[in-house]
């Protein structure tokens, strides 16, 4: 059967948007140029939806594998277009993982996985944007 996703989005004030789930948990939205700061714009969170989807799915898998990741940052660099609504033309996603004795296959596994079954904002880009990714590995100090 399939799913259904319902939000509301709610005009706070000016440009002041605010998004909130069945569970009332909320997220802020603004303009960047108009607003007044309250937020993060759509396509920032846009960036950070396919980051966290991403992300969420690679620590799941990599704990599966038994590795032992103590941090992971995904950090997405967006390049839009310069024509009118500007869509991201390409994005380069990049995963910083620590932890002991991490295997860089099990992390490129991960990463495959999550771009090629998991993560549904990256299948709704991938059509479109072209998405790279790059990783590396850290040591715990």
């Amino acid at each position: 059967m399939a799913e259904t996703v319902e939000i509301t989005m709610q005009l706070a004030e000016g440009m002041h948007f605010v998004g909130t789930n069945a569970a009332g948990l909320t997220v802020h939205l603004d303009s960047p140029t108009m607003g007044g700061g309250a937020g993060a714009s759509p396509v920032q969170l846009l960036l950070m939806s396919l980051a966290g989807c991403s992300g969420m799915d690679v620590m799941a898998i990599m704990r599966k594998k038994r590795q032992d990741v103590q941090a992971l940052a995904v950090f997405a660099h967006g390049v839009r277009g310069e024509a009118y609504p500007k869509p991201f033309t390409s994005i380069q996603l990049e995963y910083r993982f620590t932890g002991t004795g991490l295997n860089g296959d099990a992390c490129e596994r991960a990463i495959g996985l999550s771009r090629d079954t998991y993560c549904p904002i990256w299948a709704m880009l991938r059509p479109t944007v072209e998405i790279s990714f790059t990783y590396t590995i850290t040591e715990p100090s």
